[in-house]
């Protein structure tokens, strides 16, 4: 019975903010319950937000290019029985309750929390960050300080968003011409030490200076590669990383995939992939050693119930991206073949929700798929493991039968077991990736689907 705010929705765990893309409807505009009102991004992946109420979007709090955190409103909908009363002129009721909610405030906040750690004194904080009140949004001020950008040239940057705001594409552009001018005052200032929070993260980044030669190209890195840059070198960092490799024979999974996928895609609609087929067996595999289901804090080993598989997908513009099959354990093998192909399918068009890119405790890494026999993949964290899928390649092999070995062709791949050191020996490690190739070696060639 009265006007609903409709807030930034928590997006994936340890995410706090997310950045407003675009906005599907505009004010005014009738909504129904779980229709998609705008599209945000945030360190993980980009998507829409659905409303929470059905009714009309009244009134929009925070817009295109604003970075917002979790919790804060960003758009009033009125729900119809509201809306009459609205129009009889009994709207009273509802009215203190947009009222309270200036768009100055929730700024303060998200500046509070990149330039000082104090949230009380709204008004300061949006004043500290230049002379001219000129408001900055947490991403472009990160980007500013990557790039050694002091605040005083940072109010040399043209502004295109809404009151002269620099927005992301802004800042990218000037770190583009800056980079493009000769490189004579980019040593700048004794500052860059100060502000460089994390040397470690950003060094993928920033990087050395290299040298540059005449007809050299220079191309930004966006958010997503820069994203992936940090947490690579991160993992690296956390984890000792130690690969072990098996290789298995998967020719009756061939032979079987062979016999079968037709019959599977015109009965259900999807095509049967061997990756489904892989994803059984580890999580088989993680049952017999529920110990490589873990993650660590601190000193603590976090031993996970659920077995939830992330699978790294390449997307169009090179990137990656680790879409999470969560409770894999519970789906049989025509459902994995659905989960794996859908997941796969939304990452590619950038669908994907933020519940599926969390959660993760075991990954695999497909690098068959490019033609590659192995891998060292780089554990996603906080889990301690991951498993690279090499290519399947005919080869001759001795065959061992009660009347004698025999050299015969047989399908073949390799396993790549990369796991955390700290927590996983090499006993464990190496069990965990001949258990899943003995499953893969015993799988039988007349299943039924």
């Amino acid at each position: 019975m009265a006007q609903v705010e409709m807030v930034m929705p928590k997006l994936g765990e340890s995410i706090m903010e997310a950045t407003i893309l675009s906005w599907l409807k505009k004010e005014g505009d009738r909504i129904e319950e779980d229709e998609s009102v705008l599209e945000v991004a945030t360190d993980k992946v980009d998507t829409e937000v659905p409303a929470t109420h059905a009714g009309v979007l009244s009134k929009i709090l925070a817009q295109e290019g604003e970075v917002v955190p979790v919790g804060q409103p960003i758009a009033i909908i009125t729900t119809d029985a509201e809306e009459k009363a609205g129009s009889n002129g009994s709207a009273s009721p509802a009215t203190p309750e947009p009222a309270p909610q200036p768009v100055a405030e929730p700024e303060a906040v998200m500046e509070t929390t990149t330039a000082a750690p104090q949230a009380t004194p709204a008004a300061a904080p949006a004043k500290q960050a230049t002379s001219d009140s000129r408001f900055y949004s947490p991403l472009v001020l990160n980007i500013a300080r990557e790039e050694n950008i002091s605040m005083a040239e940072l109010e040399t940057v043209p502004g295109t968003g809404k009151d002269g705001r620099v927005t992301k594409k802004d800042i990218l552009a000037y770190v583009k011409q800056r980079q493009a001018a000769p490189a004579v005052s980019e040593p700048a200032p004794a500052q860059a030490p100060a502000t460089q929070t994390a040397p470690a993260a950003s060094a993928p980044v920033t990087g050395a200076s290299p040298s540059i030669s005449a007809g050299d190209e220079i191309i930004e890195m966006d958010r997503m590669r820069k994203m992936i840059a940090e947490r690579m070198v991160e993992s690296k960092r956390i984890s000792p990383h130690v690969t072990s490799f098996v290789e298995a024979d998967v020719t009756n999974i061939v032979n079987w995939r062979n016999k079968v996928k037709k019959e599977f895609e015109a009965r259900e609609g999807e095509k049967l992939t061997f990756t489904p087929i892989f994803v059984e067996a580890i999580v088989q595999a993680i049952k017999d050693f529920p110990m490589i289901n873990v993650s660590v804090e601190g000193d603590k080993i976090i031993r996970h119930r659920d077995i939830n598989i992330g699978m790294a997908v390449a997307l169009p513009s090179g990137n990656l991206i680790v879409p999470v099959i969560h409770h894999a354990d519970q789906y049989n093998l025509v459902g994995l073949a659905k989960k794996v192909n859908d997941l796969a399918r939304r990452a590619r068009e950038n669908k994907l929700k933020p519940d599926e890119l969390a959660g993760g405790t075991f990954s695999i890494s497909n690098v068959g798929s490019f033609g590659n026999v192995m891998g060292t993949p780089i554990i996603v964290q906080p889990q301690v493991a991951i498993m690279a899928l090499g290519a399947i390649v005919k080869k001759p092999a001795v065959i061992e039968t009660p009347e004698g070995d025999f050299i015969g062709i047989r399908h073949k791949m390799f396993l790549s077991h990369s796991y955390d050191h700290r927590v996983v020996d090499g006993a464990l490690g190496g069990m965990v990736v001949r258990k899943v190739a003995d499953y893969l070696e015993a799988f039988d060639p007349n299943r039924s689907l």
